[in-house]
């Protein structure tokens, strides 16, 4: 019986979806850690014009807007990282919630964005004790997963998120998700 051709660890990897598809089927540890590695380099060196509609960009300014951001995934938190960066966007990362919970304090951000399924402390427990504190209770949380369930988005509103991501995220929805919290910012 013949070998199935194995998948060619070097293709050109254009955005974070691609990433999941390939690392979710590839059984070769190192293809898997070429793409780990990679894919957001990829998805971050997409040109500006292919992502923006009719004056998207310049709707509501990003620079200098503290956004910070909790995950245990190495990668999501590089991916979203450079594509806020570009934006002008001051980005501070924490792998999990204990981590997050003395940086909030240091750094004061603007936005937060939190994955839920984390160790130690997860993104609803982290969620709970951002949103239970008095001087930080007015800043927009937005949960990060791959749980696209009806019970999870309400399990996050119930413990005070104001915005649902699912991962894989492209620019555009992480970019959208941001400018729609700065904008009820403003508008309160």
């Amino acid at each position: 019986m013949p070998r199935p051709a194995r998948k060619n660890p070097f293709i050109p990897i254009t955005s974070v979806e691609q990433f999941y598809r390939i690392g979710k089927h590839a059984k070769d540890g190192l293809t898997y850690a070429y793409h780990d590695q990679t894919s957001y380099l990829r998805q971050a060196s997409m040109s500006s014009e292919e992502n923006t509609e009719g004056g998207k960009e310049g709707d509501i300014g990003l620079d200098g807007l503290k956004v910070l951001l909790i995950d245990d995934s190495r990668t999501i938190r590089r991916s979203a990282e450079t594509m806020l960066s570009r934006e002008g966007c001051e980005v501070i990362t924490a792998n999990d919630g204990f981590e997050a919970l003395s940086l909030i304090h240091k750094h004061e951000p603007s936005l937060i964005f939190v994955d839920i399924m984390m160790p130690r402390l997860d993104g609803y427990q982290t969620c709970a004790i951002i949103k239970n504190n008095a001087r930080f209770k007015s800043v927009p949380v937005v949960m990060l997963t791959s749980k696209d369930g009806l019970f999870d988005k309400a399990r996050g509103r119930i413990v005070g998120s104001d915005h649902y991501l699912t991962k894989p995220f492209t620019r555009d929805e992480l970019l959208s998700a941001v400018r729609e919290q700065i904008s009820r910012m403003e508008a309160a």
